[in-house]
């Protein structure tokens, strides 16, 4: 005779009529569910002989654990995020478990179900466009939310204008007097931060009367290799750009490397400017301009929010750090 299925979490979630995150954390951290529901999802538990595995019924005492869900860990800026993140959680005690997606919305979901089932205590994500089932699982957990780069209403965020980083850059150009300016950047289909800034740099040229065609855009890998497979692609027009704005300074690192190999003297014959202003940015030969965006007061932010939220204090819903153009060696008036 067969014997019967073990129950699973999902099986009391759903006995209980509760999200799979919430059952997980009754289990775990029972102190922080609504007394009401702790006692739905436990007689849920008890009445399907539900085995409380032992990795969640561990005794944590005080530690907290927060999610991170970041695009990589090879682009810098993530990485110093992550890093000024962990630091500030550190002081709180807390221990931070980072997972990355690969910039797909798919791995995305898939982390964020992971790490909810872990019971963690707090989630921050990257950007705010992603799939619907992933909506749905932030609005039904009651761990606090944090997004990074770009707001949403629905969420607490730590942004900066993505729009005014783009118009800053293209701004800077246009008063330079090059009116063929092209773009390299990721992939925008599933990357809102770079969507944000290539339409602030066409609306930034749009008003100066210049245009940014499409065929002026160079979608590729964030990369030194991708920026130099942009900077080829641009490079090779009919009429091609004498400056170019990277979506990240990795992009513009490759940029300049395929510039240089091309016997094309920077900022002589091609202006750079970058988005992010990464430490190597200012060491780079020509020096490279960039606008200025703090990562690592983006990830103290982040982590300082989730703090707060777990404690019962007051939170700002949207925090949005200011930005900055640093003007270096890499950009000069057209000639």
């Amino acid at each position: 005779m067969a014997r019967p299925a073990r129950p699973r979490l999902v099986d009391v979630a759903r006995d209980s009529k509760v999200s799979l995150a919430t059952v997980s954390r009754a289990l775990a951290q029972p102190e922080l569910v609504n007394g009401a529901t702790l006692k739905r999802v436990l007689a849920s538990a008890e009445r399907l002989g539900y085995l409380v595995p032992r990795a969640v019924s561990m005794t944590r005492s005080s530690a907290r654990f927060i999610g991170a869900i970041v695009p990589t860990l090879d682009n810098a800026t993530f990485a110093h995020a992550v890093e000024a993140m962990q630091a500030s959680l550190a002081q709180s005690g807390c221990q931070l478990l980072v997972a990355t997606t690969g910039y797909s919305s798919a791995a995305e979901a898939e982390a964020l179900r992971s790490l909810l089932a872990r019971g963690v205590d707090g989630i921050m994500l990257v950007g705010a466009a992603r799939l619907p089932e992933t909506i749905r699982l932030l609005e039904e957990t009651d761990a606090p939310v944090v997004l990074t780069w770009v707001a949403d209403d629905r969420f607490d965020a730590v942004a900066i204008d993505n729009v005014l980083a783009g118009r800053l850059a293209a701004r800077h150009l246009v008063e330079l007097g090059h009116t063929r300016i092209g773009v390299v950047t990721g992939r925008l289909a599933n990357n809102d931060r770079q969507q944000l800034r290539v339409e602030g740099i066409r609306a930034e040229l749009v008003e100066a009367g210049l245009s940014l065609p499409d065929w002026r855009i160079s979608q590729q890998p964030y990369s030194l290799a991708g920026g130099r497979a942009g900077c080829t692609t641009l490079l090779s027009l009919a009429d091609a750009p004498t400056a170019i704005i990277c979506g990240i300074d990795i992009q513009a690192f490759g940029c300049l490397v395929e510039a240089h190999s091309r016997g094309i003297s920077v900022p002589e014959r091609l202006s750079l400017v970058g988005i992010d202003d990464l430490e190597m940015s200012a060491h780079m030969s020509p020096a490279l301009t960039t606008v200025h965006i703090s990562t690592g007061s983006i990830g103290k932010c982040a982590a300082d929010k989730l703090m707060a939220r777990l404690d019962g204090k007051a939170v700002e819903r949207i925090t949005e750090l200011p930005i900055e153009l640093v003007v270096r060696q890499s950009t000069a008036a057209f000639r």
